[in-house]
């Protein structure tokens, strides 16, 4: 593969100012987790793991992180994970403070949806068979419930919950050998969903919707819940849910499918784009008719139906709660963002989100927050790269985590939503502040995340294909 990185007068100032900048940004938030770590040895080794997640080391687990710290063996690194005192549940509300910094609109989306990492054997805490998003099918996995947060700055995953299985929780003692509390018990995964919502909203995070499939809107008490902290949603729906309709008849209960058989007709339909794919607008037919709440028509709950073009029969229904006089295109234009969540996951795994080798209950819980973590820095870097001015002022000449070289690949597109791929390359200085020895591609960041309006002006500057670039072979 080739990449290349720009040298031309045209880009220097730009690239020079902004990559300075953009080099501190890891540093910057391992200092907001610092007090964490009772001790300076996790401390100091935890911002090793985190420049580790962001380097071109192959797979992220303790062995190669070591490695690219300097360090002969993985207990180190073990040790941070298993058995060294700090607190991750602490480290994932200051990595909540820094995307509300960073990414914190009103208009925000948090997107609910699971993620499965599959496993060989049956000591991991949760691990069992189930069913396997990555795969599709019945696999040996642990399961990950995940909450994306979405804005107009860009996107990243908030917050995690383990899914433990009921023949996990019923057998105490498996429990106990995998350091699973007793105090923790069985929930199912709308009920950890929940959980993460009681600690988004408690922290005041601002957000316009929550949006999620069937496997959780269709739980009665999940959408109660959101319509309790007026929280507005739109989630995904099996045919068969049961809604209350205003027909001419009068109230009647009856399935969404048979609701739209009843009581839409070809004039209720939409043509809208849900969002941009790689081919354009992606087109649907929409329809919505209000549903009633307690058998009265309050004005914001909805049924929303999406239609294929393809494929008329392909329909998927969806529950809202929006707030009232809320647009179709509103409610299609929240749905749309869901696609960011898999990008989210997609960037995860490209960063080492499911490399990691402990079997332990707590120890997942540092290792996903710790790749949560560069995650959020990654989409902090993107969030500051759309509002840099163009300084006249030069950068000094070294930083705590410089030298850094920004990279776009030429032929690189590999992603889940089929977008093309920048990469971010860093270079970390060798040992006594001598030249760097290893340099690689550190985050995946898909194309979109380079588009807008406020970024137009700065994307000019960086390289393209015509202008001079020196060539580097990967």
């Amino acid at each position: 593969m080739l990449f290349f990185s720009h040298h031309s007068d045209r880009s220097a100032f730009f690239c020079n100012t902004a990559v300075w900048r953009w080099g501190q940004e890891l540093e910057r938030l391992h200092a907001r987790i610092a007090s964490r770590f009772v001790r300076p040895e996790p401390r100091r080794r935890a911002l090793a793991f985190l420049k580790g997640i962001v380097s071109s080391v192959e797979r992220k687990n303790g062995w190669h992180l070591a490695e690219h710290a300097g360090e002969a063996r993985p207990d180190g690194m073990q040790r941070l994970l298993n058995r060294a005192v700090w607190d991750a549940d602490l480290v994932r509300n200051d990595l909540r403070a820094y995307i509300l910094e960073r990414l914190g609109d009103p208009g925000a989306v948090v997107i609910i949806d699971e993620t499965s990492f599959r496993k060989r054997g049956q000591k991991s805490a949760g691990v069992g068979l189930q069913h396997c998003g990555t795969t599709g099918s019945l696999e040996n996995c642990q399961v990950g419930v995940f909450l994306a947060y979405t804005s107009k700055f860009g996107w990243t995953l908030l917050d995690s919950e383990l899914y433990l299985p009921l023949r996990w929780t019923e057998d105490r003692q498996r429990c106990r050998e995998a350091g699973i509390p007793d105090t923790v018990s069985f929930q199912t995964k709308p009920e950890l969903a929940r959980r993460m919502l009681e600690r988004l909203f408690t922290a005041q995070i601002p957000i316009a919707w929550v949006v999620a499939d069937s496997v959780y809107g269709s739980n009665l008490d999940l959408r109660a819940f959101l319509e309790e902290h007026q929280s507005c949603y739109v989630l995904a729906v099996a045919n068969t849910e049961a809604v209350g309709i205003q027909t001419t008849s009068g109230r009647q209960r009856m399935t969404v499918a048979e609701a739209e058989a009843q009581v839409l007709s070809a004039s209720d339909w939409q043509r809208l784009s849900m969002s941009e794919g790689t081919k354009g607008p992606r087109l649907f037919d929409w329809a919505a008719m209000p549903i009633l709440h307690r058998w009265e028509d309050d004005g914001r709950h909805w049924l929303l139906i999406r239609r294929c073009l393809d494929d008329p029969n392909d329909k998927t229904y969806y529950l809202v709660f929006a707030k009232p006089a809320t647009t179709l295109a509103e409610m299609v234009k929240a749905i749309g963002t869901r696609w960011s969540v898999e990008v989210c996951f997609e960037t995860g795994k490209e960063m080492g989100l499911e490399d990691y080798e402990v079997r332990g209950f707590a120890a997942w819980y540092r290792f996903i927050t710790l790749v949560m973590v560069a995650m959020a820095c990654l989409a902090g870097i993107c969030a500051a790269a759309r509002v840099f001015p163009i300084e006249r002022a030069h950068p000094p000449t070294r930083s705590p985590l410089l030298p850094l070289t920004i990279l776009k690949s030429v032929i690189c597109s590999r992603s889940c939503s089929g977008r093309p791929l920048a990469m971010l390359f860093i270079c970390f200085p060798g040992r006594g502040g001598g030249a760097a020895t290893r340099a690689g591609p550190a985050f995946f960041i898909p194309d979109v995340v380079w588009r807008g309006n406020d970024l137009v002006e700065h994307s000019r500057n960086l390289p393209t294909a015509k202008s001079s670039a020196r060539f580097v072979r990967g």
